[in-house]
């Protein structure tokens, strides 16, 4: 471990944080641990992590401090509550928030940083668990340019891009349009799917096309096999998805931003999760889709001829 290796303490080690902290910590890097949650402290413990248990302790301990949490309100309580962290840290520090939170907030917790000396990173991520794993994220960053170059050792621990696209709020709207278009994406996929469907051919087929065409997406290629096998055991679910589109439509309605198929796509999540969805991937609104289009609930769509003999049948 190198003495010049900065002090990171992690606030939040759950799904996206505990492989982020563990690339951290297996690079050589020290790292001290926040998480109220035993089952998630204990593999980083195990691994060699520090913990705190509380968040004086933790700020104490750390250069620079990186926060993965669910939503505005734990960022809200954390940070900006009644002894929150925000009001805890001192000039020199750096703190990369990497959660995806509404510019809103945001931009208050920038306002009580600056009056601390603190640099501010708004620094989401874009990728799954598994690219969390593999270090294979991509990270977007604004805020000071200085304390950017200063972080980005530890952030290329667990990604593969880093990106300073500003010194305000910039990350944040980027995080929501590129949201936007993912969770967009499963809606149009599950329609032309269908489509698809309904003229007799295979989910497998369709894809494999797509996958060579001019539509081909990385998305699309990682989420090849759970459409194809119909196993919906989510990356991300579609209650999470419905919390994102929830906040890009929140800065849309801010900034007098017509999100007219936005909107559009929000409600197609909100009756998955009234038909008891709520905790699948959010590609199962191909499912969805299908059963509105008549088709029988499916484990899979993997012949083309048994597709066909439904498509037939529903044209008698």
């Amino acid at each position: 471990m190198s003495e010049d290796a900065p002090r990171v303490g992690w606030i939040g080690t759950g799904k996206m944080g505990r492989p982020m902290s563990r690339r951290v910590l297996n690079a050589g890097m020290p790292v001290t641990i926040y998480e109220p949650l035993a089952q998630n402290r204990a593999s980083l413990v195990a691994e060699g992590a520090e913990v705190a248990h509380t968040l004086a302790d933790l700020l104490a301990a750390a250069d620079i401090v990186a926060l993965t949490i669910p939503n505005d309100e734990v960022l809200d309580e954390l940070a900006l509550g009644a002894g929150g962290f925000a009001d805890q840290m001192r000039p020199g520090q750096i703190l990369m928030e990497m959660s995806t939170v509404s510019p809103d907030i945001s931009a208050r917790l920038a306002a009580t940083l600056a009056e601390r000396g603190v640099a501010y990173l708004r620094a989401p991520v874009s990728g799954s668990t598994a690219t969390a794993a593999s270090g294979q994220l991509s990270v977007i960053v604004s805020g000071p340019e200085a304390a950017f170059h200063a972080a980005r050792p530890v952030l290329a621990c667990f990604s593969a891009h880093q990106f300073h696209v500003g010194n305000a709020e910039e990350a944040r709207y980027l995080k929501l349009v590129l949201n936007a278009l993912v969770g967009s994406m499963s809606a149009l996929v599950a329609e032309a799917l269908t489509l698809g469907r309904k003229g007799g051919l295979d989910t497998a087929t369709m894809l494999d096309v797509i996958a060579h065409s001019a539509v081909a997406s990385p998305l699309l290629a990682y989420k090849r096999d759970l459409l194809v096998s119909r196993d919906f055991d989510p990356a991300f679910t579609v209650e999470q998805m419905m919390k994102d589109f929830d906040l890009i439509l929140g800065a849309a309605r801010h900034d007098h931003v017509p999100m007219h198929l936005t909107a559009l796509v929000r409600q197609q999540y909100e009756g998955a999760y009234a038909a008891g969805l709520a905790g699948q991937d959010f590609f199962v609104l191909l499912e969805q889709c299908e059963r509105q289009a008549g088709f029988a609930p499916t484990e899979a769509s993997t012949g083309a001829s048994d597709d066909r003999q439904q498509a037939a049948a529903h044209r008698r």
